[in-house]
């Protein structure tokens, strides 16, 4: 019998092992939401806010009860632009990012 590992659970330990990973996932959740693929980006956004923070600090931080948050990011869910865009900045504060600065440093 082969050895196998539940999918969800190494999204999970990919995500928290690989901060490169975390960043594609989010943004090809991104740029599945800009193309009109809703269905697939909400999965995507579920299983990050599974592996980075979890909904009950998501509630926290978006202001939005836990169960509508579950709600939202289901298959058929429905969240506002707003409730999005609240999401993704979420789950973007909890992936480490490169140290690099955002801005060019100007050279002496």
């Amino acid at each position: 019998m082969a050895l196998t590992r539940d999918f969800k659970a190494t999204v999970v330990a990919q995500v928290e092992s690989d901060p490169a990973f975390a960043k594609a996932l989010l943004d090809e959740a991104t740029a599945l939401l800009i193309s009109g693929e809703a269905d697939t980006a909400r999965v995507i956004l579920r299983d990050l806010v599974n592996a980075t923070l979890g909904f009950e600090q998501l509630a926290t931080l978006t202001g939005v009860p836990s169960k509508s948050l579950h709600r939202m990011l289901s298959p058929k869910g429905n969240p506002s632009m707003n409730n999005l865009a609240a999401i993704v900045g979420a789950v973007s504060s909890k992936i480490p990012h490169s140290r690099r600065s955002a801005r060019p440093q100007k050279v002496a």
